[in-house]
């Protein structure tokens, strides 16, 4: 489940029936702990906490996490130090709630075997999770300037994925955002348009990839139906059918999305 994607904050809960994860904590602890009170989830059976990188959007509730709930929260050195830099996160991780992973070393947790790998971003460190339970994987890649060698090599392996769609080009170039941020965004280190993610399905499907959940939309410059929409007719034209052949789904920028099960 989706609690949040968007640039006002991002997390994301994965769960077997022995294990349950989140992906990045990037909205209030309120909110959090509202959402699993809407589901019947029990923040306590929480048993870590991955982080992607130390942007405001995705560490924002991670103190909380880490030094009032006692969940250890994994991610590389480089990004715990610029999470404690961060003046958003409000309750800094003391020794005793940091764990340290490394690039493209998995690690296990519960049920979940965890590998963290190189995406381009503009964070102090930026990592993307390949995660498998059984013979289910799935990739977060929710902030990536572009797909490289090795995001493509993870993407290639996975089952459900779950990647950013930030932006519409067209919307970008005619927003209101400054020239500078604009370059920022479209750059290698920024973001993922629709057209960018659609050309690289498009290229790159493989039999094994069932689901797709577009995340972290911009709010000024996509929409949901759009990005939907791009995707559809990028990937028709290669002979593939959303909803047929591949699932596509926009994830909500501010509401949780529903539960997935996959047996």
């Amino acid at each position: 489940m989706s609690l949040a994607s968007g640039s006002s904050g991002n997390c994301y809960y994965l769960a077997t029936d022995n294990t349950a994860i989140l992906i990045d904590a990037g909205i209030g602890i309120r909110n959090i702990k509202k959402v699993f009170k809407e589901h019947a989830l029990r923040l306590s059976s929480i048993c870590a906490v991955f982080i992607t990188h130390d942007h405001a959007d995705h560490i924002k509730g991670a103190g909380h996490l880490g030094e009032k709930q006692g969940i250890p929260v994994y991610s590389t050195e480089r990004i715990h130090k610029g999470m404690r830099r961060n003046y958003c996160m409000t309750e800094k991780l003391s020794q005793n709630h940091i764990r340290f992973i490394q690039k493209e070393e998995p690690i296990t947790v519960g049920d979940f075997q965890i590998t963290c790998f190189e995406v381009p971003h503009d964070g102090s460190d930026n990592v993307g999770y390949s995660i498998t339970a059984g013979d289910k994987t799935f990739s977060f890649l929710t902030d990536i300037g572009h797909i490289t060698p090795t995001a493509s090599r993870y993407i290639s392996q996975t089952d459900y994925l779950i990647i950013e769609a930030n932006y519409d080009e067209a919307m970008l170039r005619m927003g209101p955002y400054p020239q500078h941020l604009k370059i920022r965004i479209a750059g290698p280190n920024g973001h993922l348009s629709n057209r960018e993610l659609a050309e690289y399905l498009a290229g790159n499907l493989t039999e094994k990839l069932k689901y797709v959940w577009l995340c972290h939309l911009s709010k000024e410059n996509n929409h949901p139906a759009l990005a939907l929409k791009t995707i559809e007719m990028i990937l028709k034209e290669k002979g593939i059918t959303v909803g047929k052949d591949l699932q596509v789904i926009p994830l909500r920028r501010t509401l949780p999305s529903e539960m997935y099960h996959f047996e």
